[in-house]
């Protein structure tokens, strides 16, 4: 089978992985792909956006089979336009990518259906929501409605920070159109736990747990970002929380969204909150989450190309989803300043430490190669590079990826020193 793969991040770099040890591919593209991508598949300079040139690229080289990883397309409706040409695409259509692009419509879905979720209001006016603050209790979470690269979401402890940040999301819009609506949240306490799940609209399947940390500095200071790194599995997330939650979350939203008419087909990620009150939904992403596919998919045993097929194909019932039994943590190295500003265009030095490695993967975020002879990488973006080890429990994963964070260097590198502390508090 000839294989596109749609994005060019961390994440995709984790798909691509998988995908390249399917014995089903005969060739592996990736658009627009990066520098570490560019060792299992064949990069091509199409952006996600970009659907007329993916779609003529799509045909001019008679792919058999699309994976559409980031959300934005998703949001589009790019599956919709390769299922028009006639080619299997996983992801979900843009009527059920509303799930993620739409918070309003996921709030309102949970609503109706009875699935737990923290208590909520939406507003598409400033004002309106400005009075709702006068009777509000804090602290309190503001949530903009569309996608805004997981930064969205602000935490107001008072009064004040939440009319600041009414005004940030609606009324100068730092976050785009994604603020024309904005969702105020009760806000919830516990632990945080990352779900994703194969879905073929009807069955859904159930990948090993994660958990993320979204904010820039130690301690969880500082802005929120796309992720600094990750560990899987959450020793808090136990069978029987696993039970609660396929029973009154993961299958009831899946049937929701059939029965609204929006079948949706590929990964659902559930954002889990481990409240006082049980399992609550804090968010559902449409697609696999980054960073916690780079230590998900390492721990996976099957084909990942065959599990997407019977996505696609509504064969999923047919699958023995497997993970081995160990763990992986993942550090996110970025470029020191980010999520705000920061420098790029640095070499990269050190990267052929984790070849031949298997326990150890070094996933490319924001790369790219200096010139066409490709003998030099360089930093091109906030998050570099998601350095994951595997291990046979968290403690000896998270001790080899800190190990192996020392093996590559760049000249603004940052990174998080607490990425899976918790894992000492289990």
């Amino acid at each position: 089978m000839n294989v596109l793969l749609v994005g060019g991040g961390g994440r995709e770099h984790a798909i691509a992985m998988g995908i390249a040890k399917s014995p089903k591919v005969t060739k592996l593209y990736c658009a627009p792909g990066n520098a570490g991508i560019a060792a299992l598949a064949e990069c091509v300079n199409i952006g996600v956006m970009e659907f007329d040139k993916l779609l003529a690229f799509a045909k001019e080289k008679a792919i058999d089979f699309v994976i559409v990883a980031p959300d934005d397309p998703l949001a589009a409706g790019l599956v919709d336009v390769f299922e028009e040409a006639g080619i299997r695409t996983f992801g979900p259509r843009k009527n059920a990518a509303i799930l993620e692009g739409s918070k309003a419509f996921s709030k309102d879905l949970m609503k109706k259906y009875n699935i737990p979720t923290a208590a909520y209001e939406n507003f598409d006016d400033a004002q309106a929501a400005l009075d709702y603050l006068e009777t509000a209790q804090f602290p309190i979470v503001l949530k903009a409605d569309g996608l805004a690269l997981g930064k969205g979401v602000l935490i107001c402890m008072n009064k004040d920070e939440a009319i600041a940040g009414v005004k940030e999301i609606m009324q100068d819009k730092k976050f785009g159109t994604a603020g024309n609506r904005m969702v105020v949240e009760q806000f919830m306490t516990g632990r945080e736990v990352s779900v994703l799940t194969f879905t073929d609209g009807k069955t859904i399947r159930v990948m090993t747990s994660a958990q993320d940390h979204k904010r820039a500095k130690d301690n969880d200071e500082g802005l929120n970002t796309g992720g600094m790194g990750t560990f899987s599995p959450s020793p808090f997330y136990t069978p029987e929380i696993h039970d609660y939650c396929v029973k009154n979350i993961y299958q009831p939203t899946v049937d929701a969204m059939a029965k609204e008419g929006r079948t949706f087909q590929g990964v659902i990620f559930f954002g889990l909150m481990l409240t006082a009150d049980g399992p609550k939904v804090l968010e559902y992403n449409a697609r696999f989450g980054d960073p916690e596919t780079q230590v998900v998919l390492p721990r996976m045993k099957n084909d990942l190309l065959e599990v997407m097929e019977a996505c696609v194909d509504g064969t999923l019932d047919t699958i023995d989803l497997q993970f081995e039994d160990n763990a992986a943590v993942c550090v996110v190295l970025a470029s020191d300043g980010y999520p705000v500003s920061y420098e790029k265009g640095f070499e990269i030095t050190g990267l052929e430490n984790f070849d031949g490695k298997d326990d150890y993967f070094c996933f490319h975020a924001g790369t790219k190669f200096a010139d066409e002879s490709k003998s030099k990488i360089l930093t091109n973006g906030g998050r570099v590079l998601g350095v994951t080890a595997t291990g046979a429990n968290l403690k000896e994963a998270r001790k080899k990826a800190y190990e192996a964070t020392e093996w590559v260097n760049f000249a603004n590198k940052y990174m998080r020193h607490d990425i899976g502390k918790a894992i000492d508090e289990a």
